[in-house]
């Protein structure tokens, strides 16, 4: 297995939400298998920061090493592996985009984003910049309400964070990229959602209720190139 890139993910915050499955099933591409939690499925919206981004073995790109990111994904499982299908991913490198889309041709969208914390709270803004592609949108605040803890099997929070690999449709079959890192060193959390619109650019509207929030201060991960999942 060939090594891509390693990352840390900084100020992340989970924001999903419930959602029918017979809203995700057509976006979602046929061979894989929408996953759910005690028959529900769920969208996440993932607003966080990509620090120290590098290649292997090879120095940080310059304006490619340190910038926000603002993912929505679902859940989905294909064969024995259960993992995370991406509607978009916007983020404030182009080149980062233009690399990200080359290698693994998940839908990334450069976007217009700012990102800071102030004190434990974080404020998170993206507006998606990219030609051609529906508007989307999102400002919010989120900030830890407790302790750190690692989610228990299970339960919802490991259900929603424990994932390994992501899938890709990729030269008309279906790739996965296997990833690794410790367990989520995670922390209930509340957001202030203001703005809100690149689950519905995706063609996906969610729910008017608040979304369930969990916070991670950070995360050191190693991203794989794509192989076949057949």
């Amino acid at each position: 297995m060939t090594l891509a890139l390693r990352m840390r993910w900084v100020d992340l915050a989970f924001l999903h939400w419930q959602v029918p499955l017979a809203a995700l099933r057509p976006l979602v591409p046929e061979p894989l298998e929408l996953d759910v939690f005690q028959g529900t499925a769920w969208i996440g919206v993932t607003p966080f920061r990509m620090t120290k981004v590098r290649p292997l073995l090879a120095p940080p790109i310059p304006t490619a090493n340190d910038f926000p990111e603002l993912n929505v994904r679902t859940y989905v499982r294909h064969g024995r592996w259960s993992g995370v299908y991406f509607f978009s991913l916007d983020a404030a490198s182009k080149i980062a985009v233009k690399a990200a889309r080359a290698a693994t041709n998940l839908p990334y969208f450069h976007a217009r984003m700012k990102q800071r914390r102030v004190k434990d709270e974080v404020h998170y803004e993206s507006r998606r910049t990219r030609g051609g592609a529906l508007a989307a949108e999102f400002r919010a605040r989120y900030r830890p309400t407790g302790a750190v803890f690692q989610s228990e099997p299970g339960s919802l929070e490991h259900w929603l964070t424990e994932r390994y690999c992501l899938f890709v449709t990729r030269r008309g079959g279906l790739s996965r990229v296997d990833i690794e890192h410790d367990r989520w060193p995670l922390q209930p959390a509340s957001a202030d959602v203001e703005v809100n619109t690149v689950a519905l650019a995706a063609g996906i509207e969610l729910p008017a209720e608040k979304p369930h929030v969990c916070f991670s201060r950070q995360l050191d991960v190693v991203a794989h190139l794509p192989v076949s999942a057949d």
